[in-house]
């Protein structure tokens, strides 16, 4: 037979609390209910007992509505100061869920306490604002989402029609017609990659995605990623650098870390110009295995920078046609899922640098 076990939960103190149990207002007014229920009891005592013996058989009586006057009047008291500290502020909160319910992420509460201190029901004020702030940061987020996918996959397919209904053409030369199927092919495999890319997202978003550690030699997979854009960099004339990457062995999620290195390295040949140079280096520094990407590219503004990472951002309009703004927040979100950190430093016309730091 299993033995029933009770898990005791432990309250302990908010220490965002700043406010005592009870105000000074409240003890003011219960302080004057006690002395005007003493004063009357004096009163009483000295009419009935001091003044006229001979009523003493009525003191009993007397007290006993005494004491029914102080129930009623504490009971009276404790109900408005009920009302006032704690009915009033949750049918406040009440009907301010009630109000998200319903699909209305703007509303705010204001402080209950004109004190500026907080107790329980300020925390819960606070923390029901904090909830639908980020509730319609989502909502935004999720709106925003949609708009752009909507826009990134119509794009494609617009040009798709368009060629696929001017191959059809019989006045065209079989040079056009070449040029166009060639569009056409082009087109559906960024159409494909976009697709791909936001069902990674997708998965990576919802932990479908779980990353399988086991160790492998980092500098091998990063000369793979590197060789694997080498027609690119080539044509380009671009010098690639990687002569200082040492040898080093994370315990990390293999295929996730090459979406990394190819999205990084394509994006330094992509903003690079020809004739420019990239560098790759690889060292260890304590418990990470530290990667940097430096191009001489167009580099970005500090705005840029700032929202690179951000689903579908562009900062560079030239090169739009070239991918579809998911590269990067593909990137973070691996190395956020992979325990590790990425930075970058940029400067328009001189070029951009990004380091990742990888769990070993």
């Amino acid at each position: 037979m299993k033995r029933k076990t009770t898990h005791k939960i432990r309250l302990t103190k908010d220490r965002r609390i700043t406010a005592s149990a009870v105000t000074l207002k409240q003890f003011l007014v219960i302080f004057v209910a006690v002395l005007f229920i003493c004063g009357n009891y004096h009163i009483i005592y000295v009419t009935y007992w001091e003044s006229a013996p001979d009523k003493q058989e009525a003191l009993p009586g007397v007290m006993i509505g005494l004491i029914l006057l102080a129930s009623l009047v504490g009971a009276v008291l404790i109900g408005l100061l009920k009302g006032i500290y704690f009915d009033k502020p949750i049918k406040t909160i009440a009907d301010a869920a009630q109000k998200v319910a319903d699909g209305d992420f703007t509303v705010r509460i204001p402080p209950h306490r004109k004190d500026g201190k907080k107790d329980q029901i300020e925390l819960l004020i606070e923390d029901f604002n904090t909830m639908t702030e980020e509730l319609s940061s989502t909502e935004t987020l999720k709106a925003d989402f949609i708009t752009n996918v909507s826009h990134e996959i119509k794009t494609p397919l617009s040009v798709i029609q368009s060629y696929a209904t001017a191959i059809q053409d019989d006045d065209i030369t079989p040079e056009e017609r070449h040029e166009y199927g060639k569009t056409i092919v082009e087109t559906s495999k960024k159409l494909t990659e976009l697709v791909t890319n936001i069902l990674k997202m997708n998965k990576l978003e919802n932990q479908e995605i779980l990353p399988r550690s086991t160790p492998f030699a980092l500098d091998e997979q990063l000369r793979e990623c590197v060789l694997s854009y080498e027609e690119l960099w080539d044509k380009k004339n671009i010098t690639l650098v990687g002569d200082d990457i040492d040898e080093v062995t994370v315990n990390c999620d293999r295929t996730l870390l090459e979406l990394v290195w190819n999205n990084l390295i394509s994006n330094a040949v992509k903003f690079t110009d020809g004739g420019g140079v990239i560098t790759l280096t690889l060292k260890e520094e304590g418990d990470f295995a530290v990667v940097q990407i430096t191009d001489t590219g167009c580099g970005m503004s500090p705005e840029t920078t700032c929202h690179i990472f951000d689903k579908f951002y562009q900062g560079d309009t030239s090169h739009s046609t070239e991918g579809n703004g998911l590269g990067l927040a593909l990137v973070s979100k691996v190395i956020a899922l992979t325990g590790g950190e990425i930075s970058v430093t940029s400067t328009i016309g001189v070029g951009t640098t990004i380091t990742v730091k990888v769990k070993k």
